[in-house]
């Protein structure tokens, strides 16, 4: 059995049932490559463990700014919770290192990497509700992701990436963004897709994801930072 009490120190929580923080980090892919080991994939944590982390991040929000009104506490709780921020937190905690995966799948692209990673941090999450309570997974999701609520706000990260680009660029050259799905691959129920932000002919930055709404958001983010119209 891999030996995770590396990990279990790097997050600072250590498990009494150490089965549950293996299936946290336990991929799919994984589960059908190796179907003798009689493994079991993360997917059933990450579905409490996404519930989890609203709650603690909404009960966070409502507390901390009593003034905002529901749709912008919303949206600040999308900017803290998208698949993105918790891929690089995931990343950042070295999951990565520690994640059983197919051999297919680790060589997937980076940004595919990042929803599997973003996953796992969800599911992680749920074992250690499981494992230790509701206080140990509200303590580790106040210690790991609710200071990146600072750059949420520093950055206007909250805001729906697409709308402020295009509010950019038409107060900055005057041209409405288009975008472009570049490629799309995987059957009808597992699709990614890469899809490019132009301005005019010019393309800024490109964005993938299991649809094409998340993909234009994402190339509509690194468009935004690319040109340097991130801050207000």
């Amino acid at each position: 059995m891999q030996n995770f009490s590396e990990f279990e120190r790097r997050i600072g929580i250590t498990f009494s049932d150490t089965s549950l923080l293996k299936k946290a980090l336990t991929h799919s892919s994984y589960v059908n490559e190796h179907p003798r080991q009689h493994l079991e994939h993360n997917e059933r944590l990450e579905f409490l463990g996404d519930a989890v982390l609203e709650l603690v991040v909404t009960a966070y929000l409502f507390s901390e700014y009593p003034q905002k009104p529901e749709g912008e506490l919303t949206s600040f709780r999308a900017a803290l919770v998208n698949a993105n921020t918790l891929g690089h937190l995931a990343d950042g905690l070295h999951m990565d290192k520690y994640l059983l995966l197919s051999h297919g799948a680790k060589k997937d692209p980076v940004r595919a990497r990042l929803f599997i990673l973003a996953n796992a941090f969800e599911a992680l999450v749920g074992a250690i509700y499981l494992d230790r309570g509701y206080e140990s997974a509200a303590n580790f999701i106040k210690t790991h992701l609710l200071p990146y609520m600072e750059e949420v706000l520093a950055h206007r990260l909250w805001q729906d990436a697409k709308s402020l680009f295009q509010e950019r660029a038409q107060e900055h050259v005057n041209i409405t963004p288009t975008y472009e799905v570049i490629h799309e691959e995987g059957p009808d129920h597992e699709k990614h897709f890469v899809v490019g932000v132009f301005l005019e002919d010019e393309r800024i930055a490109q964005g993938e994801g299991p649809s094409k709404q998340e993909a234009q958001q994402q190339a509509a983010a690194h468009a935004l930072e690319i040109k340097g119209w991130t801050h207000i």
